[in-house]
């Protein structure tokens, strides 16, 4: 007896990049017809499409099969931690928006130290 994967919502994770059933279709070289069959049962039934499905909607394959991901890294928490698990939840370019603000305020503060210990 094989059990089947959990249930993903591939709707939510498409939409949430901003494709349609045709354009993420396009882009994975499958027909619409697969991607709304991969809607409605709650997973994608071709391994070969796992991994471009995964980069084209920036979520992990383990993601797309519905398994926990197993992280080593620490978030902190307080503000900072509870912050930084919104800012996951965003889609990628908006994550994106975060890294790239949080990258010029640490090079800022940075700057700013140097000039203040010399």
């Amino acid at each position: 007896m094989t059990q089947e994967p959990p249930a993903i919502d591939l709707q939510v994770m498409r939409e949430r990049v901003g494709l349609s059933r045709r354009e993420f279709a396009r882009q994975l070289h499958t027909s619409h017809t697969n991607i709304n069959t991969w809607e409605k049962s709650g997973w994608i039934t071709k391994s070969e499409f796992l991994a471009p499905a995964a980069t084209i909607l920036g979520v992990s394959v383990e993601d797309l099969l519905g398994l926990p991901l197993k992280r080593n890294n620490h978030i902190p928490g307080g503000k900072l931690g509870l912050a930084f698990e919104a800012a996951s939840k965003l889609p990628r370019s908006k994550q994106n928006r975060v890294i790239d603000l949080l990258e010029a305020f640490i090079a800022q503060n940075s700057q700013e130290e140097a000039r203040t210990s010399s």
